[in-house]
């Protein structure tokens, strides 16, 4: 255990974290995304796991440490609904809630088509699997920056 890290942040997924840079891009996944296969494209090209959470508790984990992007309009994805794109499932819901907590502010997540997703997934730093068992758990978050102080 380390003090001030939420003990949900596993020692993968801290060093992972630490070493993204701005504007890199993790994958948080649902039990039910292709993560490990799209995993081995991302730049770690390994699958790392946050077991027994759902994507709202990875999420707030995450958030407690890293930074969102601030520079730009796609901070943070969700991705859609097939056939209600504009549909926002609890899941996600919840997700939004962590963010606007992590933000101090409403700020609300685009929407990324499911093929359009996982063409994006392949791309990023990295894939987190969450245990979110309910459809549609699958978020993006873009690292931001951490300002120097005064």
């Amino acid at each position: 255990m380390l003090k001030g890290i939420d003990p949900r942040l596993n020692a993968e997924v801290l060093g992972c974290l630490r070493a993204m840079g701005h504007g890199d891009v993790l994958i948080l996944a649902d039990t039910n995304f292709p993560s490990d296969s799209v995993a081995r494209a991302t730049v770690t090209g390994k699958l790392l796991r946050m077991d027994n959470l759902t994507s709202a508790e990875a999420a707030q984990a995450i958030l407690s440490v890293m930074p969102l992007d601030t520079f730009v309009a796609d901070f943070a994805g969700r991705m859609e609904m097939v056939g209600a794109a504009a549909e926002i499932p609890p899941v996600q819901a919840e997700v939004q809630a962590e963010i606007d907590a992590a933000e101090g502010s409403p700020r609300p997540m685009i929407s990324i088509e499911r093929f359009a997703f996982y063409d994006m997934a392949r791309q990023a730093y990295a894939v987190i699997q969450t245990g979110e068992r309910r459809f549609y758990g699958c978020f993006m978050l873009r690292k931001g920056v951490i300002a120097p102080e005064a």
